[in-house]
């Protein structure tokens, strides 16, 4: 008569695993576990990004005290009411961003859906009025390279600098803005089929540590590139 081996539970094979929520990945020990684990990874991240845009601002400010008289000069050309529209715009964003994880944590999906898609149209307000930006920058040959156009000869080097960063922090900005769209989507689908829970909202949560972080880093954009050098009468 055959004799079998008694069976032998498998390395993270846990009857505890089958009490989980929806949502849990079998390499944890319990949900709560996930989200400590997940939201680390996302502040991890955004020191890195901290980083990131830490170096362009330095690099910023030691160009700005070089060429002071450019930078300020260059800066009027911004369209300071449409930069501030978009500030505005952001911290908008922001709020139906927060709402939406709310609305997460409570188990809310319609909810989340609405708030989220508030925060996709918000975010892409903000890069259509960005693409308006470019294109009268392209228009008036204020892109750095060998068709910039500067009246001052004395500034030209300076402005030219200038929109170097411009174009460098706020593309990147906006590059974050698109991914985030792209997130954003996907969410949006995710709580469609009703995803998230009181127990699982962590992916909702992080997003939104992605989405405050790149709005506060326009909140510094927008007065170090927009406000540096304009006078009232003077801003385009």
């Amino acid at each position: 008569m055959a004799t079998h081996a008694p069976t032998t539970p498998t390395h993270g094979a846990d009857p505890h695993h089958h009490d989980q929520p929806s949502g849990f990945a079998h390499q944890f020990e319990d949900i709560e576990q996930q989200l400590d684990s997940t939201t680390m990874g996302m502040w991890v991240f955004l020191a890195q990004e901290i980083m990131f845009f830490g170096g362009l601002f330095c690099g910023y400010t030691i160009y700005r005290s070089m060429m002071p008289d450019g930078f300020a000069a260059a800066s009027n050309h911004l369209n300071v009411p449409l930069g501030l529209v978009n500030t505005i715009v952001l911290i908008a964003s922001s709020l139906t961003m927060a709402l939406a994880v709310r609305a997460a944590m409570l188990g809310n999906n319609p909810a989340v859906v609405r708030f989220l898609i508030g925060t996709l149209i918000l975010g892409c307000t903000f890069l259509g009025v960005k693409v308006v930006e470019y294109t009268d920058k392209f228009t008036h040959h204020l892109v750095p390279g060998y068709n910039f156009e500067w009246p001052v000869a004395s500034e030209a080097a300076g402005a030219q600098m200038f929109y170097v960063f411009y174009f460098t922090m706020t593309g990147m900005h906006a590059l974050h803005m698109v991914i985030g769209a792209g997130l954003l989507l996907y969410f949006i689908y995710k709580a469609q089929k009703g995803t998230y829970h009181p127990r699982y909202f962590g992916p909702i949560e992080n997003m939104g540590l992605y989405w405050h972080f790149v709005d506060i880093v326009w909140i510094f954009l927008f007065p170090l590139l927009y406000l540096l050098g304009f006078h009232l009468g003077k801003g385009h």
